[in-house]
C-alpha cells in the first residue's frame, strides 16, 4: 500500500484501485514505462489472500485492514465483493485456477454468512463480535453491481453443471438488483437518494453499478435482455434533469439541486451504457495474436482469445467447481495486449465519448 495511504486504507479500497487495474489491462490501455497493470491488481489480490480471516465467521475479509481503525470488527460485502470480482476476473483474464478457486471461496462464504441472502439481495455486513450471527440489511448498489460482475466472469469461463450453476446466481443477483436499484425502471441509491442523505461517495454507487451491468452484458451477452431496458429508462430520465452546469443525482422527482462529480458519473455511466454494442470487448491474456468475438466459446493453447460471452476454455487452466482456498497465485501467465492496439482501443474510448454526447442530446429533445 502507499505509505500515505497505510493509516485509513481499507480493504474495499485497496480493492477498487486493483479492480481499475485490472480494467486497464483488459481494455488495453497503455500503462506507465515498468509498470504492468495485471502485475498491481494480482499483487493486492495476494495482499488480500494473505488478510482472509477465519479466525471469527468462517473466513472473510475485515473491512479495516488495521486492527486500529474503527470497522476492523466488521466484515462488510464491499470488501468482499470486490474481492470476489478482483478473483473471478483475474481468473478469466489469465486463466490461473488458483484465482477461480478463490472466487469460489469468496463466493460460498459470502451466501452461506448471509451477505449474499437465498433471494440474492446483497446486505452490507456483520460484526465478527458477533460472529457474523446478525446481518446489518443496508443495501448498496455498488456492491450488488460487484457481485453481478463476479458471477458474469466466472459464468463466461466456465462450462456445463458450472456454467450453470454461474447462470443460476448471475440471475437471481440480476432479477433482484432490478427490483432494488430501479424502482419504476429507474436507477436509484435507495439507502439515501429518496431522503436525500446521500455523502460524496455514495452519490457515485449507481454509476458503478452502471459500469458492472456494461462488463457484464460483455461477457455475458444474454443478460442485455435484462439490463437495456433498465439502462434505456434511467439514461433518459437522467437526461432530462441535465442542464449547463450539470446532472441531477435524482432521477425519478427532478431537479435535486445536487451537481458533483458522482453525479455525472451516474448519469454518463447509463447513457454511455447504451453504447455497449460498439465498445471493444475485454481482452484477456495473450501473446498478441488474440481476437474478438461476440459469443460462442474459444480456446487456445499459448495465447488466448477474448470473448463476450458463452464459454471460454483457456490453455493455462479453467475453474473447478470446489475451491481449494489455498495458496496464491503466481506469476506465470502471459500479461495483456490488446488485440487490435492499444491505440485503437483508446480511440474507440473517445469515439464514444463523442457518441455519448449525441445520445444525450437525442434524448433531452
Amino acid at each position: 500500500m502507499p505509505t500515505n495511504q497505510s493509516a485509513s486504507e481499507g480493504n474495499d479500497d485497496q480493492a477498487t484501485w486493483a479492480l481499475a487495474a485490472l480494467t486497464a489491462a483488459e481494455y488495453g490501455f497503455p500503462a506507465p514505462s515498468g509498470t504492468n497493470w495485471v502485475d498491481l491488481a494480482e499483487a493486492v489480490f495476494n495482499d488480500q489472500v494473505a488478510r482472509w480471516d477465519t479466525s471469527s465467521c468462517g473466513g472473510g475479509l475485515r473491512w479495516q485492514i488495521f486492527s486500529f481503525n474503527n470497522g476492523y470488527d466488521y466484515k462488510n460485502s464491499a470488501s468482499n465483493g470486490f474481492f470476489f470480482e478482483l478473483a473471478a476476473r483475474l481468473a478469466r483474464y489469465t486463466g490461473n485456477s488458483t484465482y477461480s478457486d478463490w472466487a469460489n471461496t469468496s463466493f460460498e462464504w459470502s451466501t452461506t454468512i448471509g451477505l449474499v441472502d437465498s433471494t440474492w439481495n446483497v446486505y452490507d455486513g456483520a460484526y465478527t463480535t458477533g460472529n457474523c450471527s446478525s446481518i446489518d440489511k443496508l443495501q448498496w448498489s455498488y456492491v450488488a453491481g460487484s457481485f453481478i460482475s463476479g458471477a458474469a466472469h466466472l459464468y463466461n469461463i466456465t462450462s456445463g453443471t458450472e456454467q450453470s450453476n454461474w447462470k443460476t446466481a448471475l440471475d437471481g443477483l440480476l432479477t433482484q438488483t432490478s427490483k432494488t436499484f430501479f424502482p419504476s425502471g429507474i436507477a436509484t441509491e435507495v439507502a439515501c437518494e429518496t431522503n436525500e442523505s446521500c455523502d460524496t461517495d455514495q452519490k457515485a454507487f449507481k454509476g458503478i453499478l452502471a459500469q458492472s451491468l456494461v462488463s457484464t452484458i460483455q461477457v455475458a451477452p444474454y443478460t442485455a435482455d435484462t439490463i437495456t431496458p433498465l439502462f434505456s429508462t434511467s439514461a433518459a430520465a437522467a437526461a432530462k434533469t441535465c442542464s449547463v452546469t450539470g446532472c441531477a443525482l435524482n432521477w425519478s422527482g427532478g431537479w435535486s439541486g445536487s451537481t458533483g462529480v458522482g453525479e455525472q458519473i451516474d448519469a454518463l455511466s447509463y447513457i454511455q451504457g447504451l453504447l455497449v454494442n460498439d465498445a471493444s470487448a475485454p481482452v484477456k491474456s495473450s501473446s498478441g495474436s488474440g481476437s474478438s468475438s461476440s459469443g460462442g466459446s474459444s480456446s487456445s493453447g499459448g495465447s488466448t482469445t477474448t470473448s463476450s460471452g458463452g464459454s471460454t476454455t483457456s490453455g493455462t487452466g479453467t475453474t473447478s467447481g470446489s475451491a481449494s482456498g489455498t495458496g496464491t497465485a503466481s506469476g506465470t501467465a502471459s500479461k495483456s495486449a490488446a488485440p487490435t492496439g492499444a491505440g485503437v482501443n483508446m480511440r474507440v474510448g473517445m469515439s464514444l465519448l463523442v457518441s455519448a454526447v449525441g445520445v444525450v442530446a437525442g434524448l433531452m429533445m
